[in-house]
Parts: structure tokens; C-alpha cells; sequence
């Protein structure tokens, strides 16, 4: 996958996937991809007919559930996520998981973090609620509002356009000078708050204000995506009582009819309270219909529950950890280029620093501690003659074995003996449910070995696959 680089020219290639998105998450919109975008770096790329969103939050990698086009496949969308992931080396985080898809990726994955935090969830009203107030349960509401236009019976709301920029402009001087607040968190909001607005004439965005001669006291933005109506900004003088209400009714009012869409919109997604006090009572006091959850999956694999590199015996092999004494003897195994041109695991150009004896070794137990993979010394006697790796891991069930033995010894069956006690061990012992392994159509000797131990599982231009699945 190609991924691109999130910037104002793209809203419109984004809204292809959001304008009919159904999650109800604000997360699933142009507007919290523009106005987030120095927090979280996003990133996308189209693949399977699926938007994929690749962000960064605080230095780790995570990712958007795909979103669909007409044609979308989130099952391909999902995999080419897991087959990028595992090329870089890291876990396929899959973040903001809307609640529709939780249970598809809880059978996905075997070993799975879930998380699901109280401080990121939207809060989702009833669109009729918000533009009645009706009943006791929102006296309150109507109350505030009585008062404001008792106070103000001058006041109005404006649906704007790319026309009244002037306006806005005036509204943001105007609120310049009352914003009180000095934490960075509150400023950084306003200045992405200030950079969103200036978007205003995208035909996806939905914005008015509350005008009071001439000039604006309250300013709002949203964007209809599926049956939910997001409110990406809602900013408001300080001093005019009710004039928040006011502006809440008004704006569900004027963007949850049908007019620009087919229907009218069911719900009205204010956003998360980012754990502000004030924020959270304000949000509940509007009564939402539901706190809609955003689950984070952290897939792990199998290797989580392996404390150490076990030994396994044969009846002429031992396998077990490499060791020190090793490093030699797994210097000359991995720097056989003759015999290697088919293996495709070690690469020399690729080891940082200068290639020592060692070089090789660490790189093994470094995998091994992040649980990547485990790389088993192939034994005769207490020698050395080969290793055979468990790597790859897909996140699904799956691992990649792959076996080599020193040209010495070749010849002898010690390779299909060490293959099948590693594969062994990783379906009964590790609770693999698959073991695939790939050779090169060139290499004859693999392909008998493989054939002998696992069954074919199709070709390419390129390798025979074979796969042992339990």
C-alpha cells in the first residue's frame, strides 16, 4: 500500500468513503481528519475499494477500521492492513473500532488487547431531541433559551457560506478577546478549531452562527456522515446567557432535515469530552442517547505465552536455543550466500552497524524478546547443523516455518526432522491453528522436503506455497 499524506485538497477524495459511513463515530469524517491532523498524522491509502486511514498517535502506529466504498471488501481492506504491518515489523493496531465491528475482529484474532475508554467515547443524541426539546427532560434547555431570547429578541441564526468569511473572521477576534484559558491542550483546540473553520465553503461541512447585530456570538461546524450529523466545532461568546443552547437547537435545526440528504439525520454526534470536568456535565446535561464506544484491538501473537525458547528432541536431533557458543557456526550458516540464495531471511546489507561474528545471533534473540519470532539451532550430537525459524506471524492463527541445514550435512533427512518438530510443536505446543511454508520453484530439494511434511496450497511465478493446518 501507498499511503498519502492527509492535506485540505484531499477532503474531497475522503468524503467518497464518509459521506455514506454508517459508524457514527467522529473519527469517520473530513472534518476530524483536518482539524486533528498535527496530533495524529494521518495518513491514507485506497485499497480493496476501502478507505484505510494510518495515523499516529503518541509515536505508535494505528489504523482506522477500513471503510467501504460501493465495492468494498473489508476483509481484503483488513488483510492488506495485517500484510503492511507485518512487512514493518509492528502489530496491526486497529483503533477507534465503532461498536458495529467489534465482534467480527474478536473472531479474528486469538490473542487480542482490547480496550474501550470511557474518555473517548461520543456522545450521541436523538436529532428530533436536539431540535424540540420537548418534554420535561429538557426544561432546562428551554428555560436557557426563553432567557436568550428574551435577552436578545434581536438575535438569529445564519447558516454561512464561503461568502461570510468576514464574519467569521470578526467572530474569532471577538472571541480572541474574552478566551481566558492557558493550558496548551486549549490553545492548540483553538488554533485547530480557527484552521478548520477557514473550510468553510466545502460543500461537505455545514456552517451557521447566532448573529446579534451584525455580528456573530456563537459559531458551529458539522458534517453529515451517514445517519449522523458530527459537530466538529461548537464555540460561543462568554456573557450571553443561553446562547449555547440556543446554537445547539438552532444548528440541528437547520442540518438534520433532509434537505441535503435523503432523510434526516437519527442521531447528533457532539464528540468526546477529552476528560474535561466542565466539558463531560455540559455534554450529559443534553441527555445522549448513548456514550458510543471506540474499541482499540492490539493483536498479539501466539509467541506471548512462550517465556523461553523450549528444547525439542528427535530421534536424531536436538532443537534449542542458539546460543553464544553458537555464534560461529550461525555466522557460517547465514553468510553461505551459495547455499542461502534460496532462504531470503538474512540479509548481510541489512544489519545495522558493522557485520560482526555476533551480528546474526542478536538479531535472533532481539526477535525472540519482541516475540517475532523464534529461531530454533538445529542439533547432531550437541553441533550446530541448522536452524528453523517460526516467523511471520499473522496476528490470525498463522505462522511461516522455514529450515536450513549446513551444506555438510545435507543429504540426510535432518532437515524434514527438524521441519516437522518445529511444526509439531507450534500447532499442539503453541496453539497455531495454520504453519505455511514457501520454496522457490528452482529449489527441488526444499520442495520434496516441504511436500514430505505439509500439504501443497497452490504456486506462482515465483514459489511453491505448502500449508499444515489442525
Amino acid at each position: 500500500m501507498i499511503f498519502k499524506k492527509v492535506t485540505n485538497s484531499d477532503g474531497a477524495k475522503l468524503r467518497i468513503y464518509y459521506r455514506n459511513c454508517f459508524y457514527g463515530l467522529c473519527e469517520y469524517s473530513v472534518g476530524t481528519k483536518m482539524m486533528w491532523r498535527d496530533e495524529l498524522h494521518p495518513m491514507y491509502a485506497e485499497e480493496a475499494g476501502c478507505l484505510i486511514v494510518k495515523n499516529l498517535h503518541q509515536g505508535q502506529t494505528v489504523f482506522d477500521y477500513p471503510v467501504p466504498g460501493p465495492e468494498g471488501d473489508e476483509e481484503a481492506a483488513l488483510t492488506a492492513i495485517e500484510t503492511w504491518c507485518l512487512e514493518q515489523g509492528i502489530s496491526p493496531v486497529i483503533s477507534v473500532v465503532p461498536e458495529c465491528k467489534a465482534a467480527g475482529l474478536m473472531t479474528r484474532y486469538p490473542y487480542v488487547k482490547i480496550s474501550n475508554l470511557r474518555t473517548w467515547r461520543d456522545y450521541l443524541y436523538d436529532a428530533e431531541a436536539l431540535c424540540t426539546f420537548a418534554g420535561r427532560k429538557y426544561s432546562g434547555q428551554r428555560n436557557h433559551i426563553n432567557k436568550f431570547r428574551a435577552a436578545y429578541p434581536d438575535a438569529a441564526f445564519r447558516v454561512l457560506t464561503r461568502d461570510d468569511s468576514a464574519l467569521i473572521d470578526g467572530f474569532w477576534a471577538d472571541y480572541d478577546a474574552v478566551f481566558t484559558k492557558e493550558d496548551e491542550k486549549a490553545k492548540s483546540e483553538l488554533r485547530y478549531a480557527k484552521r478548520t473553520m477557514a473550510l468553510a465553503g466545502k460543500p461537505w461541512f455545514c456552517v451557521g452562527g447566532m448573529e446579534l447585530n451584525g455580528r456573530l456570538i456563537s459559531l458551529s461546524l458539522g458534517e453529515r456522515c451517514g445517519d449522523t450529523l458530527i459537530v466538529h466545532i461548537e464555540k460561543a461568546l462568554y456573557g450571553y446567557e443561553g446562547v449555547y443552547p440556543a446554537t445547539v437547537q438552532a444548528f440541528a435545526q437547520a442540518f438534520s432535515d433532509g434537505a441535503r440528504y435523503s432523510e434526516r439525520a437519527r442521531y447528533i454526534n457532539r464528540e468526546d469530552d477529552a476528560a474535561d470536568r466542565g466539558l463531560r456535565t455540559s455534554k450529559l446535561q443534553y441527555l445522549p442517547v448513548k456514550l458510543a464506544p471506540k474499541y482499540c484491538f492490539e493483536p498479539t501473537n501466539e509467541l506471548i505465552h512462550v517465556p523461553q525458547i523450549p528444547e525439542l528432541r528427535t530421534q536424531r536431533l536436538t532443537l534449542s536455543a542458539i546460543t553464544e557458543e553458537d555464534a560461529e557456526s550461525y555466522y557460517r550458516l547465514c553468510m553461505d550466500r551459495d547455499r542461502n540464495r534460496w532462504w531470503g531471511y538474512d540479509d548481510p546489507a541489512g544489519v545495522e552497524g558493522e557485520l560482526r561474528q555476533d551480528s546474526f545471533l542478536r538479531i535472533a534473540q532481539a526477535d525472540f524478546e519482541k516475540r517475532r519470532a523464534v529461531n530454533f539451532a538445529v542439533r547432531l550430537d550437541g553441533k550446530m547443523i541448522g536452524e528453523a525459524i517460526l516467523y511471520r506471524f499473522d496476528y490470525q492463527g498463522g505462522a511461516e516455518l522455514g529450515c536450513r541445514i549446513a551444506p555438510e550435512y545435507a543429504g540426510h533427512g535432518y532437515g524434514t526432522e527438524a521441519f516437522t518438530a518445529v511444526a509439531e510443536w507450534g500447532l499442539y505446543k503453541v496453539h497455531l491453528a495454520r504453519i505455511v511454508a514457501k520454496c522457490f520453484h528452482e529449489n527441488e530439494a526444499s520442495r520434496k522436503m516441504l511436500s514430505a511434511c505439509m500439504r501443497p496450497n497452490g504456486q506462482d511465478d515465483t514459489f511453491y506455497y505448502f500449508q499444515k493446518v489442525v
